[in-house]
């Protein structure tokens, strides 16, 4: 962290991480070290047919250095690597059929957060999900919310929380707000955040990250409680990164 931030990696931060944009100016160092960090400390793979570079490295270590911000941290210690893949990558999928019966096949994917040692990024997505700042969509923020969510040993909607009280607070907003979410997508009514986030509570957790992050002001005005769990959680005010695009009009 001590070591100086190379200036060709602010360039790759400028250009490709817009939320290092909006960035409180106090932050960026401790971001920068964080990022060092995690680049000494993990490996990156090419996979597909990519070569690795510091772009690819820097980017994806960016967003995942967000989460870290202000608050204690071992960097993600359950990781070992992040392999990034060109593009949607294959994945085996196995789908429950009811009566004991399943089907086995293989589905396009670009991201994939794993309980122990890794996690799997497209490139491209990553490239696109990093650009639409306001969109609610990167995929290496979902991956490495899912990789906090799983620091206690399992993928449940609920990471490990300062304060054994805070989880009572935590299980209230989250269960509620994840409920509300599956009700919406059953009605077909537009939501806040992602419908992908109704799809269980692990995927909620990851999903009401992007949306915290991306598009701050409408989650604070749609979803107040969700919002400030998040910033207590994160230590972050996001809102405070942006102009409020409503009072904009």
């Amino acid at each position: 962290m001590a070591e100086p931030f190379p200036a060709r990696w602010k360039k790759i931060l400028e250009k490709n991480v817009p939320l290092y944009r909006r960035l409180p100016s106090l932050l960026k160092p401790e971001l920068h070290g964080h990022i060092q960090v995690l680049l000494a400390e993990k490996n990156f793979e090419g996979c597909g047919g990519l070569k690795m570079t510091d772009e690819i490295r820097v980017t994806v270590a960016a967003h995942a250095c967000l989460l870290l911000l202000n608050r204690k941290t071992n960097y993600y210690s359950n990781l070992d690597s992040i392999v990034v893949y060109p593009s949607t990558f294959v994945t085996r999928e196995i789908t429950h059929l009811g009566n004991q019966a399943y089907v086995e096949g293989r589905g396009a994917d670009t991201g994939e957060s794993w309980q122990q040692g890794v996690v799997v990024l497209a490139w491209d997505d990553v490239k696109d999900g990093a650009m639409g700042v306001a969109d609610g969509q990167n995929v290496v923020l979902h991956e490495f919310a899912h990789q906090l969510d799983q620091e206690n040993g399992i993928a449940d909607g609920a990471p490990v929380l300062d304060r054994g009280s805070a989880y009572v607070n935590w299980a209230r907003v989250f269960t509620r707000e994840y409920k509300k979410l599956q009700r919406a997508v059953k009605r077909g009514a537009r939501t806040v955040v992602d419908e992908y986030g109704a799809s269980n509570p692990a995927e909620f957790f990851a999903v009401a990250t992007e949306t915290f992050f991306e598009k701050p002001w409408d989650m604070k005005r749609k979803h107040p409680e969700l919002y400030e769990a998040l910033k207590i959680y994160y230590k972050l005010d996001p809102a405070e990164w942006v102009d409020d695009p409503e009072k904009e009009e």
